[in-house]
């Protein structure tokens, strides 16, 4: 279900298994309430990740430490790094995707033309298969299905997301890949590779990962045009 990263004085780091619940909902314990009956602790989350997306989580252990860290999230001072797969060909290679956001049918969100209060993200992708490509995602605002509402309007939904149109696949390809931030006086820096699918283990997105390690490092697109 889970896996522990990293267990300081006021938080703790883990990486959700694909497909787990982040709350408890039909009668399962989701993540958040399984890693406080196997710890023994109350934990305060500071954001969520969709059922579908693996990755790093961020849990508080305090009301006080979830304040701070709720601080940090809302001025946009905790940097995430998302890798996703997805089939097609993008309208573009590397850019932003910014608008804004809107309940749609059947649970999904859509992206509006509007930008009066958007959700904004950064990306690359490298084709790594003959009509496969591999997406760094950098959201710099955390609205609902974000990052599956950005890959669908380029015309590319993520691998295994059915409910944004998504070829079935053995998982969906989204993983929160790293986590930066500046907390009490240090600098945090995370990192957990999908252990999860069979197309994050090929050969070609290992290789590119490697070259991708370093995000913060990365040309970022600067402009928003």
């Amino acid at each position: 279900m889970y896996q522990l990263i990293q267990d300081e004085a006021d938080f703790l780091v883990i990486s959700k298994s694909a497909n787990v619940h982040f709350h408890s909902q039909d009668g399962e314990a989701g993540v958040v309430a399984r890693v406080e009956l196997d710890l023994n602790i109350k934990l305060y989350p500071v954001h969520r990740l969709d059922t579908l997306t693996s990755g790093l989580i961020i849990l508080a252990k305090s009301s006080a430490a979830a304040a701070r860290f709720t601080e940090l999230f809302s001025t946009h001072k905790v940097q995430k790094y998302y890798l996703a797969l997805a089939q097609g060909k993008p309208k573009k290679k590397q850019g932003w995707v910014i608008g804004d956001m809107a309940k749609s049918r059947r649970s999904q969100y859509k992206l509006l033309r509007t930008t009066a209060n958007p959700a904004i993200t950064q990306f690359f992708s490298q084709s790594v298969a003959e009509g496969l490509r591999l997406y760094l995602l950098k959201p710099l605002s955390g609205k609902t299905h974000q990052l599956r509402v950005a890959l669908a309007s380029l015309g590319c939904p993520i691998l295994g997301d059915t409910l944004y149109g998504g070829e079935m696949a053995d998982r969906g390809y989204l993983h929160a890949w790293q986590l930066e931030f500046h907390y009490q006086g240090r600098e945090y820096h995370f990192c957990a590779d999908p252990v999860q699918g069979e197309l994050f283990a090929a050969a070609a997105v290992q290789a590119q990962l490697a070259q991708w390690i370093a995000v913060a490092n990365l040309p970022w697109p600067k402009s928003k045009a």
